[in-house]
């Protein structure tokens, strides 16, 4: 047991590349099902015979299971050993795949994607905890968001000619085969490790009522990422586009969104916080605006390619806001928090309006959410600024 998970004393250097090209390894496992949601939604609907009702509520109940352990986390993350931690997760998310096979039935499927959210959260939480120790910190984070692009673009091109051969169990053959894969990679994480408070703060502490419309600015933005992006895939079918040229659209808007995350790298401060968040969160609202109603092909691929292109350079942003206010880290914390409950509550959202509209009805509610985020940070962040001149 000690060899394989290591102890205390067991020293890893946490910026050697085997190290770091491992915990990326694992964070691209770990969002393997979020990442592909619009493609899976497509087949549980197209291949197995669910209702596009269904189909969201399916994959909502593994984002509740990944924010339940993503939330847990935040607990008992400084008590156990990292290395046993990730083998569990992977453990985890392996076995509700395997229980996934063959499965036709709603409500114990629902349940299966939910215990392989909880591996999912949990392995996700610690990836980015350990990338968030290393010392060049910022090219770490973009080389997890590169190569989840990297994997999605792959994974949304090749998902309809994985159905057409081999039905949904082919996908999940996959999963499970790339679940094993990942326990290779345990052996050469961090066991335990300090958590950074090096770091303070130049700026005076929020108010509580700062806190939690930063707070509030968070779950708005990620429900609406959410609601959409569970159904962006049907809504470029139900426009009358063929299926692979709606796979090579979001295929392109994950290229895109590869260029949006390694921009933060270079520009990083250069426009300071709230003029990048504005352009991103109010952008995006834009571009779900082009994919209203029955967009031509070329309109929706540069809605598609917008709207990822902007989401990945919001987030950054969105997380070192939190971390400005907040040198302790527990804002950031919180903040991730809020973000895997929009990830589960906007399948669920959208699915509901779906009962009593359309996909129209699902992307109008976001364009809300998008501006309310928007005014919020909008709010606070010119309050803050107002105080320090």
């Amino acid at each position: 047991m000690h060899k394989l998970f290591g102890d205390k004393t067991t020293r890893v250097n946490i910026d050697a590349p085997v190290t770091v090209w491992s915990i990326v390894f694992l964070a691209v496992l770990a969002p393997a099902i979020f990442i592909l949601q619009p493609g899976y939604v497509q087949g549980l609907v197209a291949y197995v015979g669910f209702t596009e009702e269904q189909g969201g509520q399916i994959v909502s109940a593994e984002m509740f299971g990944l924010a339940t352990m993503a939330i847990l986390l935040g607990f008992i993350v400084e008590r156990f050993n990292w290395r046993l931690l990730s083998f569990i997760f992977i453990l985890i998310f392996l076995l509700g795949n395997v229980m996934s096979l063959g499965e036709d039935s709603f409500e114990a499927l629902r349940a299966t994607r939910y215990f392989a959210g909880l591996g999912s959260g949990g392995l996700m939480s610690i990836t980015f905890t350990m990338m968030g120790l290393t010392t060049r910190t910022n090219r770490n984070m973009a080389l997890i968001i590169g190569s989840v692009l990297v994997y999605s673009a792959l994974g949304l091109f090749v998902m309809p000619t994985l159905y057409h051969t081999f039905g949904m169990d082919g996908f999940l053959f996959f999963l499970v085969a790339f679940s094993i894969a990942g326990l290779f990679f345990v052996n050469k994480l961090p066991c335990y490790g300090p958590v950074n408070t090096n770091k303070t703060n130049t700026v005076s502490p929020l108010s509580i009522p700062s806190r939690l419309a930063l707070l509030a600015g968070v779950l708005a933005f990620n429900v609406a990422i959410g609601s959409i992006w569970v159904y962006i895939f049907l809504v470029g079918v139900n426009a009358d586009i063929a299926e692979q040229s709606v796979a090579n659209a979001l295929t392109a808007s994950q290229l895109t969104g590869i260029v949006g995350a390694l921009s933060v790298v270079v520009f990083e401060e250069r426009f300071g916080r709230r003029l990048p968040l504005m352009i991103g969160i109010l952008g995006s609202a834009a571009s779900i605006g082009m994919i209203l109603g029955q967009p031509s092909f070329l309109l929706y691929v540069i809605g598609v390619c917008l709207f990822t292109l902007l989401w990945n350079i919001t987030l950054p942003y969105i997380l070192a806001t939190l971390a400005f206010f907040d040198a302790s880290g527990k804002l950031v914390v919180q903040g991730i928090s809020m973000q895997t409950i929009g990830f589960a509550v906007g399948p669920t959202l959208a699915a509901r309006l779906l009962g009593v509209g359309d996909h129209d009805t699902v992307n109008q509610v976001a364009i809300a959410l998008f501006v309310g985020a928007a005014l919020l940070f909008f709010l606070v962040l010119g309050t803050r600024r107002a105080e320090q001149r």
